[in-house]
C-alpha cells in the first residue's frame, strides 16, 4: 500500500527536498504541496492524504493552527499530521502535541528518521525527534522528581507502558522491553486511553510529561 503524503512549507526548496527524500521510497508518494497554511488545510481536506508534513512557520495560517484544524480534539475524522520545523522550542512541541500531531521532526533530522516518522504516523504510531524527547525529559527532570499522580487511575503496568510511549517507543519495542505480547501492549493502550479520555499515543505522551511520571534516566 502506498502512503500518500502532503507537504506544507512556504519554501519551495524545502518542499522539493522533502519530496525527493520521500519519493525515493517505494511505498511513499507525495500527492500535493502547499505553500501556506490555508492552502494546506484546503488540500488536506479535499485529498485526504495518509500523512501531512506541516512546517511550523507559514503565511496566513501557521503549522500549529493547521495541525489543530486537521487533527485537533474537535475534528471528527482527524488526519495524521507530522510537524516539521527548524525550531525545537518547548512551546512548539507542546502546541503540536496538544493540537493532535502524530510526530514532531526537526528539519535537521536524517532522511531515514523522516521516512520512519511518516511510516509510523501511517501505522498509528508516533515518532518525535530524539533530541526533542531528551529536551522534554530534561526540562521535567529539572523540576520536581518524577512521581505517580495521586489521582491516576492507571495500574503499575499501564504506567510502565505510558512511560515507554513518552520516550517514543513503538508497540514492538514496548513488548520487548516489558516482556509482554504485542496484543497485551495494545490492550494496555486501549485501557489507558479509555481511563484518561485520550485519543492517541501522542496525547498519552503529553499526559506523561505534564504529570511528571517519566523518569529522566
Amino acid at each position: 500500500m502506498t502512503i500518500k503524503v502532503l507537504i506544507a512549507d512556504d519554501q519551495a526548496m524545502i518542499r522539493g527536498g522533502l519530496r525527493l527524500i520521500l519519493e525515493d521510497q517505494p511505498d511513499i508518494s507525495v500527492v500535493a504541496e502547499a505553500a501556506d497554511g490555508v492552502e494546506a488545510v484546503e488540500l488536506a481536506r479535499r485529498l485526504r492524504p495518509d500523512v501531512c508534513l506541516v512546517d511550523i512557520r507559514m503565511p496566513r495560517l501557521d503549522g500549529l493552527d493547521v495541525t489543530r484544524a486537521l487533527a485537533g480534539p474537535q475534528v471528527a475524522d482527524p488526519l495524521r499530521v507530522i510537524v516539521v520545523t527548524t525550531f525545537d522550542l518547548d512551546e512548539y512541541v507542546y502546541g503540536a502535541l496538544r493540537g493532535g500531531a502524530a510526530g514532531f521532526i526537526l528539519k535537521g533530522a536524517s532522511p531515514a528518521l523522516l521516512v520512519e516518522a511518516v511510516r509510523a504516523a501511517h501505522g498509528g504510531e508516533a515518532l518525535i525527534s530524539p533530541s526533542v524527547t531528551l529536551r522534554l525529559l530534561g526540562h521535567l527532570a529539572s523540576g520536581a522528581a518524577p512521581r505517580r499522580p495521586a489521582e491516576s487511575p492507571l495500574s503499575e503496568r499501564e504506567l510502565d507502558v505510558v512511560r515507554a510511549i513518552a520516550r517514543g517507543r513503538t508497540n514492538q519495542e514496548i513488548a520487548a522491553e516489558l516482556f509482554i505480547s504485542l496484543s497485551t501492549v495494545k490492550s494496555h493502550l486501549s485501557g489507558v486511553q479509555a481511563k484518561l479520555g485520550l485519543r492517541n499515543r501522542v496525547e498519552i505522551a503529553a499526559w506523561a510529561w505534564e504529570n511528571r511520571i517519566v523518569e529522566s534516566s
